[in-house]
């Protein structure tokens, strides 16, 4: 998969210094793997992986070292001239003057990181994994209620916002409102967050927009969360309701199926309280117990 990451994000997210930057404002990657360019610079350039992060370490530092200057400069020409989107160097090891010069010449952006060379490619990985995974946004507001992720979904206008408001009141954390960018980090788990540019702020028909990190403290929100419960509200009586909760419903995200829970909305019902109860219930049933299973099975015994 192919994406754009800005090269700011990609210095900031991983802690490199810039050495070259040339005009190269985002950065053009396939994959979270990276190659480590041994081969090629011995001259060795059949699978080249040029698409992926390229990370020198000591051994590849030191064997340049070792070559004959033209020899070097022929390597170093050949591998930058492929279109590699940019070169790591790890360990604080300062290139010199060649590798600077031909980096410059095929505007290949060059960065330094002071950790040392798996440190920096375990970091790398588990960076582009998180950016490179496919992502959408869904209208909702995502909170974690005593640990669990809640996707809390529902009509416009339906009192989302309000809900969340009160699980805050209740030392709950708030993810995201009104919008949730949701991420598939792995084939079966989701983790949600916030737009940037509506982070920490939730609205509150008839008062407007609210800082909930200022309003509540930095303690009432969180950057991400798994998602891993979705909460579905509805106007007035459901029908075909699993009354007992036997029966297990799932929405699905990004090719994930999600548990889903569907609450029926009317006056005098308090919303906060019955998602704190069925983000505890969801917990319990995780750890494999289900009421409503046991009630089913001592019927079962009863009737013989």
């Amino acid at each position: 998969m192919k994406k754009t990451i800005k090269v700011k994000k990609f210095i900031e997210g991983l802690q490199l210094t810039p050495i070259y930057l040339g005009g190269q404002k985002t950065l053009n990657i396939h994959s979270s793997d990276l190659n480590r360019p041994g081969l090629q610079l011995s001259g060795f350039f059949e699978y080249f992986s040029m698409d992926r992060v390229q990370l020198f370490g000591k051994g590849e530092i030191e064997y340049l070292k070792s070559l004959d200057p033209a020899v070097r400069q022929e390597r170093l020409e050949t591998y930058f001239s492929y279109p590699i989107p940019c070169v790591i160097i790890s360990r604080d090891q300062y290139p010199d003057e060649q590798i600077i010069e031909v980096a410059r010449k095929y505007d290949v952006p060059l960065f330094l990181s002071s950790l040392d060379t798996m440190k920096i490619s375990n970091l790398v990985s588990i960076f582009l994994d998180n950016e490179l995974a496919p992502t959408i946004a869904r209208h909702g507001g995502l909170i974690d209620v005593y640990g669990v992720g809640v996707f809390l979904t529902g009509e416009s206008g339906i009192g989302k916002s309000e809900t969340a408001l009160e699980l805050l009141k209740r030392g709950h954390r708030m993810i995201a409102d009104d919008v949730v960018e949701i991420r598939k980090i792995s084939d079966n788990v989701l983790i949600g967050r916030s737009p940037d540019v509506i982070r920490h702020l939730m609205e509150i028909r008839g008062i407007g927009l609210v800082d909930v990190s200022v309003l509540y403290g930095m303690g009432a929100v969180m950057e991400s969360k798994t998602i891993t419960l979705c909460i579905h509200l509805v106007a007035g009586d459901v029908k075909d309701i699993d009354r007992l909760g036997v029966n297990t419903e799932y929405t699905t995200l990004l090719g994930i199926d999600v548990p889903k829970i569907t609450i029926p909305v009317r006056p005098g019902r308090n919303l906060a309280i019955i998602i704190e109860v069925a983000a505890m219930n969801f917990r319990l049933k995780s750890l494999g117990h289900n009421p409503a299973e046991s009630l089913d099975q001592d019927l079962l015994n009863l009737l013989g």
